[in-house]
């Protein structure tokens, strides 16, 4: 079987440094709510031709101990304007930094992409802390 054009091109992305996303202290960690945080002019960069792509990016997420602050948010999405990286992975990637800044009891990431070559993509993924527990105490 041939290898394609696309295998190996981002092996190293979960490792991708990205800038910090600050936090601050929830005083209402006591209480369940969601907070909604649009994108609505995403870009980054196709892995493969070099263009930009542009999306909404919406992230739903209940807090914990710990909100995200804005001003650095923003300059952690900026970061991605020229980093070549496929829709799926940005999304996800976006997921894994987030949880990893505020730990929330639950987020969901929804990448609206603009279509490319006929095709419109929408990559969606969550994290639902209760959920990743009981699955870490289950692997033990």
């Amino acid at each position: 079987m041939e290898i394609g054009v696309y295998e190996h091109l981002q092996d190293d992305i979960r490792d991708l440094k990205t800038p910090e996303i600050d936090t601050w202290t929830n005083q209402y960690s006591d209480r369940e709510y969601t907070i909604e945080l649009t994108i609505p002019e995403f870009t980054c960069v196709c892995p493969k031709t070099g263009l930009p792509d542009f999306a909404t990016i919406k992230i739903f997420y209940v807090p914990h101990q710990k909100c995200i602050e804005l001003k650095s948010f923003k300059e952690y999405i900026v970061f991605y304007r020229n980093v070549g990286i496929f829709h799926e992975h940005v999304v996800n990637k976006i997921l894994d930094d987030f949880v990893r800044a505020c730990d929330p009891r639950s987020v969901k990431i929804i990448g609206d992409f603009n279509v490319r070559g006929g095709i419109k993509t929408i990559v969606k993924a969550d994290y639902n802390r209760s959920a990743f527990e009981r699955s870490e105490r289950e692997k033990k």
